[in-house]
């Protein structure tokens, strides 16, 4: 089986401009992202997937294949889903599994994205996974850059919002305060079904991206895991970052020069 990380990536951002090349300890960001999902086992290929040449640049130089894509895109999946047709081109290869890792989550684990694609390599139903942790504190939890899901007694996704879900308006002391990380895989065929599917009032409200799927009746699959990551979605996060990364054990298996910060 081909499993295949792309790392989505672009300079434009409205709540952050420029994130992917934001250093941390020497590092861009996106390549914290990239050399960290290489770590999982198993994957057989990482890309980074851009339609800006200065990161194409960046990763390229790092010995991370970029592949350009076109600036038209606006969902993630969409550039991912462009990417993938010209990495099977260039490669010969056909892809099986397509696993989907946003550019600005700079502490994933290897183990996290293999939690992520275990249901497609053990349940034949299941075309697309999310991962989900939970909120250590209500700031979190009504942080409109962090999306919040529920999920229903199988496990899949019944919602995705930028607002606190489930609502404590009614007086519960205690709701579920679970958030999406941007680990996704997909079938190839579900990616590319994807892609093909016309976008979605909830998808532009909220968006997110897998809101399309839900709108169209099909299934996201969620896997709760214990970590705890932190996305780059403003420059008081990428502080919040640098500041854990000094203390982070996976740094140094990627950049050896750990021991000088």
């Amino acid at each position: 089986m081909n499993i295949i990380a792309i790392i989505p990536a672009r300079m434009g951002s409205s709540r952050f401009p420029g994130k992917p090349l934001a250093d941390i300890h020497g590092l861009p960001t996106v390549l914290h992202v990239a050399l960290r999902t290489r770590l999982a086992r198993c994957l057989d290929a990482v890309y980074v997937a851009t339609c800006d040449q200065e990161i194409a640049d960046v990763c390229t130089a790092a010995g991370v294949p970029a592949i350009m894509t076109s600036p038209a895109h606006e969902r993630c999946s969409d550039r991912t889903a462009e990417a993938l047709l010209h990495i099977e081109e260039a490669s010969g290869h056909r892809a099986d599994i397509v696993v989907m890792v946003q550019g600005d989550e700079p502490m994933i684990t290897p183990d996290m994205i293999e939690a992520a694609v275990a249901p497609l390599l053990h349940e034949a139903s299941v075309q697309v996974v999310n991962l989900m942790e939970e909120m250590a504190s209500t700031q979190e939890f009504e942080d409109p850059n962090e999306v919040k899901v529920v999920v229903d007694a199988a496990g899949d996704a019944l919602y995705f919002s930028r607002e606190p879900l489930p609502s404590r308006k009614k007086g519960a002391t205690t709701v579920p305060m679970c958030k999406q990380v941007c680990i996704i895989p997909f079938r190839r065929e579900a990616l590319l079904h994807f892609n093909d599917l016309p976008e979605t009032p909830l998808e532009r409200i909220e968006s997110v991206d897998m809101l399309r799927l839900l709108e169209h009746g099909e299934k996201v699959r969620m896997v709760a895991v214990p970590h705890r990551t932190f996305s780059v979605d403003t420059p008081e996060d990428l502080r919040r970052v640098r500041e854990l990364m000094r203390k982070d054990p996976l740094f140094a298996a990627y950049y050896p020069r750990m021991e000088h910060i």
